[in-house]
């Protein structure tokens, strides 16, 4: 093998030295470039600010909204127990217990349209198909009279609160006629 033949360094030429104007554009365009830069990060720190500020005052309305969701709830019932109040003390005076009874359904009447008004529903599946999403099965028992799989007797009635169950319905079921 040979050694391989050395060659001459070519000349180079260095680049012209940049012109005053041309040197001053660049200038201007880097002060530019480092003025935008500064911009920018201004806007960041500010938008990451702002976003920190509205959680924080999103947590703050939540846990206010929390604490006052059911103002609207007590206000309606207020007048239920002013009348249950009314409804002991003349059960004080008085010996007619009928009257007394007839207080307390209408109190009770008061009681649940108030509660219907803001969502809540009964279930009560007397006579109906038992079904399992809406109902609770305690027992099966006999009857002649009800069809199997349906509800002879509500022991507990259910409640939904906007189309969503709270408590299903406790009932018995018929499992047919006695064989």
């Amino acid at each position: 093998m040979s050694d391989p033949i050395p060659t001459e360094p070519k000349e180079t030429t260095p680049p012209p030295p940049p012109s005053t104007e041309n040197g001053a554009k660049l200038e201007e365009q880097l002060a530019a470039a480092r003025q935008e830069a500064t911009a920018s990060y201004d806007r960041y720190t500010r938008a990451v600010a702002d976003l920190e500020n509205f959680r924080k005052r999103s947590i703050r309305e939540k846990d206010e909204l929390r604490l006052f969701a059911l103002s609207g709830l007590l206000e309606d019932l207020i007048p239920i127990i002013d009348n249950l109040g009314l409804g002991l003390a003349a059960a004080r005076h008085q010996s007619d217990g009928k009257s007394i009874v007839d207080g307390v359904n209408l109190t009770l009447d008061q009681f649940k349209s108030t509660l219907a008004r803001h969502g809540l529903k009964e279930v009560n599946p007397a006579g109906q198909r038992f079904d399992p999403n809406f109902h609770e099965c305690i027992s099966h028992q006999p009857n002649a009279d009800v069809a199997e799989e349906n509800v002879i007797q509500v022991v507990r009635l259910g409640y939904t609160l906007n189309g969503r169950l709270l408590r299903p319905a406790s009932v018995i079921v018929s499992s047919g006629s006695a064989q």
